[in-house]
This record gives C-alpha cells, sequence and structure tokens, in this order.
C-alpha cells in the first residue's frame, strides 16, 4: 500500500477511531518495543548490581545464576528493536529520531537557559532530547555488547586485554546507569506522556501543549489523506486526431 505526502500510514488502512479529546501518539508495536526493552534493561542492570555490589553479591549469592542471566539479558537487548522493524509505524518513529530539525536546536537553546515555556521548546512528536537520549542509548548499548563480548570470549580479539574491556564496561555500566534513572525521573514528572506509553493515547491539549508541530503534521497528514480518497480517478484526457486537418481541407463549392 502507497502512503501520500506527510502521512506514515499506506492509504486505504483501516485506523480504530481516536477517543473523543484524545490523539493517538503509539501504536502497540512502538509500545510494546519499548516495554520489552525497558524489562531488558532493567534485569541487566539488577544482575549487574547483584556482581558488583558485594552486599548485593552476599544477599543473593548464586554468582553462576546471576552472570548468566546478565549474559543472556544483554545480548538479548537488541531484539524488540530488531522484532519492531517491521512495523511501519515503528520505522516513522526511527526516522523521526534520526531527523534533528531548526527547531530542536532552539530547544537545546532553551534547555541551556532553563526556560521551561512550551514556546520556548518546540518540538515534533519527539523533543531534541528525548532524540539526543535515544540516539546516546543505542549507542551505549552497543558498546556494552561489544565489551560483554570480550569479557565472555576471551580470545575474541586478543590485541584488546580483557582489563581494559572490563574497564569500559563498568565505567559505561555507571553512565547508563545515570541517564536510565534520569529518563525515568522525567517520565515519572510527566503522567500524561507515561499515559501515551501505556495506552497509546494522550490528550490534545498536551499534544498541542508540548509537541504542537508534531500534531500539525498529523493534522495535514489526515487532510491529504482525506483528499486523496475524496478525488476521483479520472482517465488521462485522450484527443483523436481528425483527418486532412482544418487548414487543409478543401472548402467547399
Amino acid at each position: 500500500m502507497r502512503s501520500t505526502a506527510g502521512s506514515t500510514t499506506p492509504t486505504g488502512t483501516a485506523k480504530r477511531p481516536d477517543p473523543t479529546g484524545r490523539v493517538r501518539r503509539f501504536g502497540t508495536t512502538e509500545r510494546m518495543v519499548h516495554r520489552f526493552t525497558g524489562y531488558l534493561m532493567l534485569v541487566c542492570l539488577v544482575s549487574a548490581a547483584c556482581l558488583y555490589l558485594g552486599p548485593l553479591a552476599q544477599l543473593v549469592g548464586r554468582r553462576h545464576v546471576m552472570v548468566t542471566v546478565h549474559e543472556w539479558s544483554g545480548i538479548s537487548l537488541p531484539l524488540p528493536f530488531l522484532l519492531g522493524l517491521l512495523s511501519a509505524d515503528f520505522r516513522a518513529d526511527l526516522r523521526r529520531l534520526n531527523r534533528f530539525a531548526v527547531y530542536d536546536r532552539q530547544w537545546l537553546r532553551a534547555a541551556r537557559r532553563r526556560l521551561t515555556s512550551p514556546e520556548a521548546r518546540p518540538a515534533g512528536k519527539f523533543n531534541a532530547g528525548q532524540k539526543l537520549y535515544a540516539g546516546w542509548i543505542a549507542g551505549a548499548v552497543l558498546v556494552m555488547m561489544f565489551t560483554g563480548l570480550l569479557m565472555w570470549f576471551m580470545g575474541l580479539l586478543p590485541f584488546i586485554s580483557r582489563t581494559s574491556a572490563i574497564f569500559i564496561h563498568d565505567l559505561l555500566a555507571w553512565a547508563i546507569t545515570c541517564v536510565v534513572l534520569g529518563h525515568m525521573r522525567k517520565a515519572f514528572e510527566d503522567p500524561e506522556a507515561r499515559l501515551g506509553m501505556r495506552t497509546g493515547y494522550v490528550s490534545r491539549s498536551w499534544a498541542q501543549r508540548y509537541h504542537s508541530r508534531w500534531l500539525r503534521e498529523e493534522r495535514d497528514g489526515d487532510v491529504a489523506t482525506s483528499a486523496t480518497q475524496r478525488s476521483p480517478r479520472t482517465p488521462p484526457a485522450t484527443h483523436h486526431a481528425r483527418w486532412p486537418p482544418a487548414a487543409t481541407r478543401p472548402s467547399a463549392p
């Protein structure tokens, strides 16, 4: 199915009607990818704490089990993302996260100046902070997987010492913990954002206040889709040539 300009939904696909006063922000795939990635990240961090912190290690015990849980939860972290690529909506959100617009730079300038008004921080579906977080956490997970594999299979790259891999892995683990805790704090400060990730819908007033450019894009896309569906497909006009041409046709006597 083809999509019309300004829309990420294929033309002709049936969409569930939005509840009154609410707008659809995330589909099932996006929410499931976020949820299961969060679960795996939590298991990774908790099992790492049980291995790294002495009091927790003594309380939990069974170090071999914790090592196995930590290794396989880390290896499985990209799996929800890879499965999500089968969804067109998820791929559309990835394109949005990967696109840094002019108003995103304005958002960052306002953040540096500690300006919190929505007018000072324009945003599309994702604001600049969310885009930076998504890019950073994706890169950090890849580095963690690489260093973890070096620790798991010590002969994988002999020219990189296991000590170096452990140092980078541990340092980055602390950085990820701090960044994820900051992400969770921001989520708890915004109940409407959590509702959107839990149910897929947010209030139109919240979207207009914090993500007005995204709401405008969605409205323009719906208008374009409706206009395309209403316009009949007329066949191209055909002109039949008359012979001989009127200029050379003999006149009547």
